[in-house]
């Protein structure tokens, strides 16, 4: 009897710490997928709000820009009031913003709620990540946070799926109103399943470092949209911002140095595994996103396929990630994680050199087998990462240092899109060159600056009748040469990315421990939960 009650109550407790983890999940993966399903939608959104192509992609990056911003702060206050307490408040900002996107009557007020979403959405990836910290045992965060990583990773195709199945079906504000219906459920599990936890004690607010890192980040992430968006680098609004959030965050430093009770613990930084993890998964985030913002387009404008296509193209990514994301811990375990994240971030170097060499007729399945190993890459490099980041981080400020890996990694994301972009930009105008010259006919300045400005600029010419005899019969050489300028561009920004990888793989071998040296940082972080185990607070029960 005593036996068979031991196992039911092991069973019962793998069975929550299970649900709790499919909770936390879902939550990280309804947000990250706001950074990819409003994409598929744009077209539809320039027609139905008549909106500008400037405010087209804020509506994109509002939502990035204090996402990433608020980012830390949020981790703060969760360590601080409760990680579950700050979940819930957090979701409900999403789930009502989502809703009042979704009835935005002009491009303005989506700008608006989009900005809202993402300061909802920002306590989502540290305060779930500290949560499975404080929930698993140490010997399982590995495959835990390899799950975590995994839906993360899920994103990349679910969003462009199910953004392209609803609007196959409904009018664009759908993409942003099926978060509402997710948001009530998730929240109501949450309170029912998940614990409440915060940390040990709660630190007096840091006021002045989480303003500085409010700032720093939020210069950087604007220099580096306005960077992306104009292709103007050197104006003040790009690189005048870029640096005034560097210098920002060099203060940041010196005054969190001097702090008794900081919000950014900086000697953080001085653990090799946590530096080198976040910087790897940061150019990996800079790589696959910046990739992955250019093959929706290569997918879309060159193979000419739906959004719903577009997300079952991309679907591969997706299943590579889950399966390694997975996997990781125990090839950790085994391997080391030096030789995990090397291998991952190699994977990911093959697959953008893989990328280098399509063209516009490649064959689908060789496509499909690059973005597979991408994923298979990604899931690599950011469960084993997340997790020695994390094995660094004590339980007083697991929210906090949870938010600082993934701000870091937000701006390598909004990093490999303007750069990327604009490296797109500049090489899609020189491939370009006279060809549009052929159309006899004067067009704005915006149709040589990208393929979707071709395009859009060549069918007004046809559904134009005063013009539509006049071009017909060169239209299809002009965009037969602009796709093949757009693969040429392509090619190019994919190899500065596969460049920037090389360094990330550098620093992996450097920086990151080999199997003895993780064994010896696993003990290490299980003896500092015993310790800490009776001073952490557990506000609630389930």
């Amino acid at each position: 009897m005593t036996g068979t009650g031991l196992v039911t109550e092991t069973a019962t407790k793998n069975v929550r710490k299970g649900l709790v983890l499919a909770i936390l999940g879902v939550c990280f993966l309804v947000v990250m997928m706001d950074n990819t399903i409003l994409n598929v939608a744009l077209q539809t959104l320039q027609q139905s709000l008549d909106a500008t192509n400037s405010q087209l992609q804020w509506s994109v990056d509002s939502y990035i820009l204090v996402y990433a911003a608020l980012m830390f702060f949020a981790g703060v206050l969760a360590d601080s009031y409760g990680r579950r307490r700050m979940l819930v408040i957090g979701l409900l900002i999403f789930g009502v913003a989502s809703a009042l996107s979704a009835y935005s009557g002009t491009p303005d007020q989506l700008i608006l709620w989009r900005a809202v979403m993402g300061l909802g959405g920002a306590v989502v990836p540290a305060a779930t990540l500290a949560t499975i910290k404080h929930v698993f045992p140490p010997s399982e965060q590995g495959k835990a946070m390899g799950v975590w990583a995994a839906l993360g990773g899920l994103s990349v195709a679910f969003g462009p799926i199910i953004g392209g199945a609803l609007l196959a079906r409904f009018w664009w504000g759908s993409v942003f109103l099926i978060n509402v219906p997710v948001v009530v459920v998730v929240v109501a599990l949450m309170l029912i399943f998940v614990p409440e936890t915060r940390a040990p004690r709660r630190p007096k607010m840091d006021i002045v470092g989480v303003l500085l890192s409010i700032t720093a980040t939020g210069a950087v992430v604007y220099g580096v949209i306005q960077g992306g968006e104009t292709n103007h680098w050197m104006s003040v609004g790009a690189l005048g911002a870029v640096l005034a959030g560097v210098v920002l965050a060099v203060i940041l430093v010196f005054v969190e140095r001097r702090q008794v009770d900081p919000a950014l613990d900086v000697t953080l930084f001085r653990s090799g595994p946590f530096t080198a993890g976040t910087l790897s998964i940061s150019l990996s985030f800079f790589a696959l996103t910046g990739g992955t913002f250019l093959l929706v387009f290569y997918v879309q404008l060159v193979r000419g396929y739906h959004p719903l296509q577009l997300g079952l193209v991309l679907l591969p990514v997706a299943i590579g990630s889950v399966i390694s994301a997975i996997s990781g811990a125990g090839l950790v375990a085994k391997r080391g994680a030096r030789l995990v994240v090397v291998t991952g971030l190699v994977l990911l170097v093959i697959s953008l050199l893989g990328l280098f060499r399509i063209g516009a007729a490649t064959n689908l399945w060789v496509l499909e087998l690059i973005l597979f190993a991408a994923g298979l890459g990604m899931g690599l490099v950011m469960s084993t990462t997340t997790t020695l980041a994390m094995s660094v981080v004590g339980p007083q400020k697991s929210g906090a240092g949870a938010a600082v890996n993934n701000t870091i990694r937000q701006i390598g994301a909004a990093l490999g899109v303007a750069v990327m972009g604009s490296v797109y930009s500049i090489q899609y105008r020189a491939n370009l060159g006279s060809t549009l010259s052929a159309l006899h006919i004067p067009l704005p300045s915006a149709a040589s600056d990208s393929l979707s400005g071709t395009l859009l600029a060549a069918q007004d010419l046809l559904h134009d009748p005063r013009t539509a005899q006049l071009v017909a019969p060169a239209i299809p050489g002009v965009l037969d040469q602009a796709k093949a300028a757009f693969v040429s561009a392509m090619h190019t920004s994919v190899l500065i990315a596969a460049i920037v990888l090389a360094v990330a793989i550098a620093l992996a071998a450097i920086w990151l421990p080999g199997r003895n040296i993780a064994a010896a940082t696993a003990n290490a972080t299980s003896r500092e939960e015993k310790t800490n185990d009776t001073a952490d607070s557990v506000a609630g029960a389930t």
